[in-house]
């Protein structure tokens, strides 16, 4: 069954200028993609408007590219890569669905009702992104919609440490401009969830975004430790280079002598939103060449920023060359080390409650 946006969620779109309802027709394209080293085939589905054309791979229910349409050219805004073989042989989750756990938890390991349990070290002594194989390195079945398509997997008890079969899906649809993400999950034990897309943004379709244009509408983001990790304390983003409330060149400061930067190479932070449920404009991405303009907006307490300071350099798609801040990530979650931070909403999934996020990234161009 197709995830529904709620009656707040449609009023909140309308408030942020993206329309509740299509007014421009979608078409849905499945085509092989290629086969994996194991053998098994992946196909890709191409969801098109007029103004959009986005397509997912089955692998990691993957965007693989996000064609915009404006001055009557198309502009792929998202980084990714040619052939299947990249995506399974290099880590970077251009495009993915990130899970079970999206972001970073310190000392690899967690404490739900009282015990312990161990996750793979995969970045440092920490855990990142769902483990060694995550949500984005496994092959998701496919259902197409009328105006766009469902990936489902049920990712089993203890698969990479985490309890409980989680039966999960996330629904890509095109709506006008917009691209519209939502995740819904459901445990039979208590578990973790936590879920995101781990989309590279180059407005401009390739090249540096440090001209990109930013604004981000929160008040706090989380303070990280020289690991990038978050240390549980709040910090106020005035008179930082964290303030994006008046919108700013993302490179404005990026280099600016500050502990918060230099602990990451630039932003790897997560920014704070209003915990309401309602859909909330996060951020605005735009780029002065292009033209293009990106609003972000979700459901989610948390958005990360992230200027892909560990980027490349290698080749992507048509050969392009992906490098060091080369992309912006907003990625939509939580808090990151959530269980291990005082204060912070735990990403605790009760046994038999459905999870259930909503983002959105809605394009124009002028």
């Amino acid at each position: 069954m197709r995830a529904q946006l709620s009656g707040q969620e449609k009023k909140r779109k309308r408030r942020c200028g993206v329309k509740g309802e299509n007014t421009m027709s979608v078409s849905v394209e499945k085509k092989p993609f290629g086969v994996t080293k194991d053998g098994e085939s992946v196909s890709v589905y191409c969801i098109k408007n007029e103004a959009l054309a986005v397509e997912i791979m089955e692998y990691g229910a993957a965007i693989r590219s996000l064609r915009v349409h404006h001055g009557g050219a198309w502009t792929d805004a998202v980084l990714g890569y040619d052939t299947l073989r990249e995506y399974e042989e290099n880590d970077g989750y251009l495009g993915a669905c990130v899970g079970r756990v999206a972001n970073r938890i310190g000392g690899a390991e967690f404490t739900l009702n009282g015990k312990t349990y161990p996750l793979a070290k995969n970045d440092g002594q920490n855990h990142l992104h769902g483990g060694l194989r995550g949500f984005d390195k496994y092959i998701w079945d496919a259902e197409i919609l009328e105006d766009g398509v469902k990936f489902s997997r049920v990712s089993p008890d203890m698969e990479e440490g985490y309890p409980g079969n989680l039966a999960v899906s996330v629904t890509y649809r095109v709506e006008n401009g917009a691209l519209v993400i939502t995740y819904d999950a459901k445990s039979d034990r208590d578990t973790l969830c936590n879920l995101t897309n781990h989309s590279y943004f180059n407005l401009n379709g390739g090249g540096s975004v440090l001209s990109h244009v930013l604004q981000i509408n929160a008040d706090q983001f989380l303070e990280n430790s020289n690991q990038c990790m978050p240390t549980g304390k709040i910090l106020s983003v005035d008179g930082t280079p964290f303030d994006f409330h008046v919108p700013k060149p993302v490179g404005r400061d990026i280099d600016a002598d500050d502990a918060q930067l230099r602990n990451c190479g630039g932003y790897d932070h997560n920014f704070c939103l209003p915990d309401t449920g309602d859909l909330y404009e996060a951020a605005v991405l735009s780029s002065p060449k292009s033209g293009i303009t990106m609003k972000t907006l979700t459901t989610m307490p948390g958005v990360q920023l992230y200027t892909a300071n560990f980027l490349g350099p290698w080749a992507g798609k048509g050969g392009t060359m992906y490098d060091k801040r080369g992309a912006v990530c907003l990625e939509t979650q939580f808090y990151p080390n959530a269980m291990r931070c005082e204060g912070f909403r735990k990403p605790i999934l009760k046994a038999g409650e459905t999870y259930h996020q909503t983002t959105v990234y809605a394009f124009s161009a002028n």
